[in-house]
């Protein structure tokens, strides 16, 4: 078996290689022929791309509820293939932490999909990041945010943060309680598909790219107005996505 995964990987590697490179062109294409505005081209560049990367990992998505086309999405969070999961389905804008920024492949995807990078651990730019995530809220992009502020193994849904939330009350923007979860008979998915803790992205993705296949399940509660406290949205978002977590078990 781990011969058969072995091979598997190197064809896999190299088309993941060309996904990437012929990426880096079809994007000028998307931007100089989009009908609409910029950010729309980079969010149906970042579906397609979403996609390719996707059918590279072959990698099933069950969707289950209504996709949004407006306001937040809040979503447990996995790893990087979260990403290329919800944006393979959902025409969606990103916040991500600042640190994805320098990641080899994924931080060069979020950067130009047009994603809000973001630094939970400075005070002082709070402010300037909720003035960037209202922007494509008020346009009328969906932003999704993992409100957990990091990936986890998938066993239970982390405590969340609540700071970044003032960007959807302030723009009087809804609210999608969202969870994901990833399927494979006989494969641990909180070691091999879940990036979190101290695992390092590169071999990650080639044990990834080794794997046959995977299902990921991605489930979009109802659209909500947010509660005006913080402190209570937190703690109700926690237990709707949380009982949408488990209902994916």
């Amino acid at each position: 078996m781990k011969i058969v995964a072995s091979v598997r990987v190197l064809p896999r590697l190299l088309l993941l290689g060309w996904i990437i490179a012929s990426g880096m062109v079809s994007l000028t294409w998307f931007l100089m022929t989009a009908r609409a505005s910029e950010a729309e081209a980079r969010i149906a560049w970042m579906q397609w791309m979403s996609c390719r990367l996707l059918s590279v990992l072959n990698c099933k998505v069950t969707l289950v509820g209504g996709i949004p086309l407006s306001g937040l999405i809040a979503c447990n969070h996995l790893g990087y293939v979260d990403i290329l999961v919800i944006g393979s389905v959902c025409p969606a804008i990103f916040v991500a932490k600042s640190d994805v920024q320098k990641w080899p492949v994924f931080g060069w995807l979020a950067a130009q999909a047009g994603s809000i990078f973001v630094s939970r651990n400075e005070p002082t730019k709070i402010a300037s990041q909720l003035r960037e995530i209202e922007l494509p809220l008020r346009a009328g992009h969906p932003v999704v945010l993992f409100p957990e502020g990091t990936s986890s193994d998938g066993t239970s849904v982390l405590p969340f943060r609540s700071s970044l939330f003032e960007s959807a009350i302030s723009t009087g923007s809804s609210i999608t309680p969202t969870a994901i979860a990833y399927h494979h008979v006989g494969v641990d998915f909180g070691s091999e598909v879940a990036y979190w803790g101290d695992l390092v992205l590169v071999p990650h993705l080639l044990n990834l790219l080794a794997k046959e296949s995977f299902t990921a399940s991605l489930s979009f509660g109802s659209p909500r107005a947010l509660l005006t406290d913080r402190k209570n949205e937190v703690k109700f978002l926690h237990q709707q996505v949380s009982q949408i977590h488990q209902s994916l078990k």
